[in-house]
């Protein structure tokens, strides 16, 4: 798995890029030429207190901070696709990612990809940042060896245990040790300002607020993909910080697996509403419509998994 970073992705949009594509898409001159006027001859100044910089006029990239940034991003890259069928570009706005199935030792298609996926950002005018891009092989085999380190216009990219991806620890063996430790870590931090507001005498109402805007939000973030995997110690520790701001707020608090079977239920039925998800073939109704079948697993690591822990909590729970 590869890990891009681009320096300032929305800042070297080219709009004649822009324009080309969204055409291409099939957006109306109008519309086109809307956006066009929007991003060209953007007046920015930079204030300092009471202090004004001069004024700039911009007309590469998408602001900051716009809410069309992202979206207009995301058209821009969306001819960045997998060459080779064993491999995946995953995209959420700029964070990109190039999975890559390697068989039987054989890295050529994935090298390939890495090769025109540079070639397509020079094309594009998006420049990788190599220092912050980082590869984890994960393999499971019981011999490896380690492939050759990966070069990218004549850099090195760092072979990384753990990586934060999407504000999830991510690590080359999908242990969620690292991703629990860290969530415990600042979710205490948080029960700190909880214990204050308490101290304080802040009402009970207030403080529920408060754990599940700060702390319950924290622990839950993508619930549904990790904590079936955790150990039994790892949700002991999770747990322990939801019975701790229960003991702080004098309110019962819902329990973290609670929570996950509730997200993991309404994430699958979401699924099996969406026959363009990816993984909706994976739900497949049985004749007498009261079960899905379930999916058949060769390792533990697969059958916790999100996928067979859904299709098992929904048949659980079928009326």
């Amino acid at each position: 798995m590869l890990f891009i970073d681009y320096s300032s992705a929305f800042n070297t949009i080219i709009l004649a890029i822009l324009v080309c594509k969204l055409s291409a898409l099939g957006l109306d001159p109008l519309t086109c030429s809307w956006i066009s006027d929007f991003l060209t001859n953007r007046p920015q100044k930079v204030k300092l207190g009471p202090h004004f910089s001069s004024t700039r006029t911009l007309s590469t990239g998408s602001p900051q901070g716009c809410v069309l940034s992202p979206l207009l991003y995301s058209l821009y890259t969306f001819d960045c696709s997998p060459t080779h069928p064993s491999n995946t570009i995953v995209k959420f706005a700029d964070d990109t990612t190039v999975v890559g199935l390697i068989s039987e030792g054989d890295e050529s298609a994935y090298r390939d990809e890495i090769l025109k996926l540079t070639s397509w950002c020079s094309d594009n005018n998006l420049a990788l940042n190599i220092t912050k891009t980082k590869e984890i092989i994960l393999d499971f085999r019981k011999s490896r060896a380690d492939p050759a380190s990966l070069y990218i216009n004549g850099d090195c990219v760092e072979r990384v245990h753990t990586f934060r991806f999407l504000g999830t620890m991510i690590s080359a063996g999908l242990s969620w040790t690292a991703n629990t430790a860290a969530v415990v870590k600042k979710a205490q931090q948080r029960l700190h300002f909880l214990r204050v507001l308490r101290r304080n005498n802040v009402g009970e109402k207030l403080l529920v607020t408060f754990y599940r805007a700060t702390i319950e939000s924290l622990l839950t973030f993508c619930i549904s993909v990790w904590f079936s995997q955790c150990t039994e110690a790892e949700r002991k520790k999770l747990q322990g910080v939801v019975n701790t701001a229960q003991r702080i707020t004098g309110c019962p608090l819902p329990s973290l697996k609670d929570i996950y079977i509730s997200r993991c239920l309404s994430r699958a039925e979401r699924i099996t509403k969406d026959s363009s998800h990816p993984g909706f073939h994976l739900f497949d109704l049985m004749p007498s419509g009261r079960r899905y079948r379930s999916i058949r697993t060769r390792s533990s690591r697969f059958r916790d998994g999100f996928f067979p822990k859904a299709v098992s909590t929904l048949n659980t729970h079928m009326h």
